[in-house]
């Protein structure tokens, strides 16, 4: 009894999250279509994050600990590693300053 009742719901959730990919990648198409300029906004968004990672990459260090080389790591793998926590430390740095200047420019204008 139960059998038959689980294959037709995972039927209907494959077909549900199928449907929710499709809505979830062809809206932002269809809405960057009707506004060109805010297409502008996320291409100029994107460069800015490949810039920064680039900057990271060449920032990071490719030495590879004993441990790690242990684990089959590389010296590519440690470089990519480090690009991408200076990425992140990065963003979280640019994102708090973002956060407090907001907090405080509200504070000033009320």
């Amino acid at each position: 009894m139960l059998d038959s009742l689980i294959s037709p719901g995972l039927w209907v959730c494959y077909v549900l999250i199928g449907l929710a990919l499709v809505a979830s990648v062809g809206m932002p198409l269809v809405n960057a279509i009707k506004h060109p300029a805010d297409l502008l906004k996320s291409v100029i968004g994107i460069i800015a994050i490949v810039v920064l990672f680039g900057v990271a990459y060449a920032l990071s260090d490719d030495t590879v600990s004993a441990r790690y080389a242990a684990m089959g790591g590389d010296a590519l793998g440690s470089k990519l590693i480090g690009a991408g926590l200076i990425t992140f430390y990065v963003a979280l740095f640019i994102a708090a300053i973002l956060a407090i200047v907001s907090l405080v420019r509200d504070i000033i204008n009320n």
